[in-house]
């Protein structure tokens, strides 16, 4: 069976952007309804698809956090490049964590994680995590079990090093978070069983933001851009949004 693979978005409405940045193998789906409600209120916004993602797994763990970081930062210049001067950045999960390096890294209006990580305490869950998504992708291919198995195998014993990689992001991210002076919004799910909350209490705590605020969604779980509170998300989003000094 042939999977339709998603693809990168730009959605283009007022003068004010907004940079949408997906999770760990996830992609622009992850965020997409958030942006269609930011066109609707007037704001563009641009999600990529790092490399790897999107993909079949085999391809993810060819990929590293490294090229992810440069995908990102095309992703900003394609937003500047289309002529918008000011952009904040929305991130979910990995995609947080490439933010709040954005942040600390690039002229940007404001950052909104999103259930990001600061710990690297959950190499587990995300093993779990990932071992479940390629399962689920070759099932979609219409492999049969014993493929599956021999194939998800592979792909655990081969992704030790995209991991490692990986916790060396969210190390370096964690160290200069109070390095962050740009309006920040802490997004987080009370029942986030992917990471270990305390990161939004971390990243609130030490960023040197005048404007700062944290929000707990206590029904919703790790993709909470996709879950019950997700349309409470959106206006919070949008609230913080208009809250800041745009020039436009």
């Amino acid at each position: 069976m042939k999977i339709k693979l998603p693809k990168p978005f730009t959605f283009e409405a007022g003068p004010r952007a907004v940079l949408l940045l997906h999770g760990f193998t996830g992609h622009s789906a992850d965020v997409r309804m958030l942006g269609r409600f930011l066109e609707k209120k007037g704001y563009t916004s641009h999600a990529p698809i790092y490399r790897g993602h999107g993909l079949p797994p085999e391809e993810l763990i060819k990929s590293n956090p490294d090229q992810w970081w440069e995908d990102v930062q095309k992703a900003l210049n394609h937003l500047k490049e289309l002529g918008y001067e000011e952009i904040a950045v929305a991130g979910l999960s990995l995609g947080g964590v490439l933010g709040l390096k954005l942040a600390y890294s690039e002229n940007i209006k404001a950052i909104i994680p999103m259930c990001a990580p600061m710990f690297f305490d959950n190499e587990t869950q995300l093993t779990i995590g990932f071992k479940a998504f390629s399962k689920e992708f070759k099932q979609l291919e219409g492999k049969n079990d014993d493929s599956i198995n021999h194939e998800v195998e592979y792909l655990m014993e081969n992704s030790k090093e995209m991991f490692t990689q990986l916790g060396k992001l969210i190390n370096e991210v964690k160290s200069n978070v109070d390095t962050i002076y740009t309006p920040t919004m802490v997004v987080q799910a009370r029942n986030d069983k992917m990471i270990n909350p305390k990161s939004a209490t971390y990243i609130y705590e030490n960023v040197e933001a005048d404007e700062k605020s944290i929000k707990w969604y206590e029904e919703s779980g790790h993709v909470i851009t996709l879950d019950k509170e997700k349309d409470q998300l959106h206006e919070d989003v949008y609230e913080f949004l208009e809250s800041l000094e745009w020039n436009n």
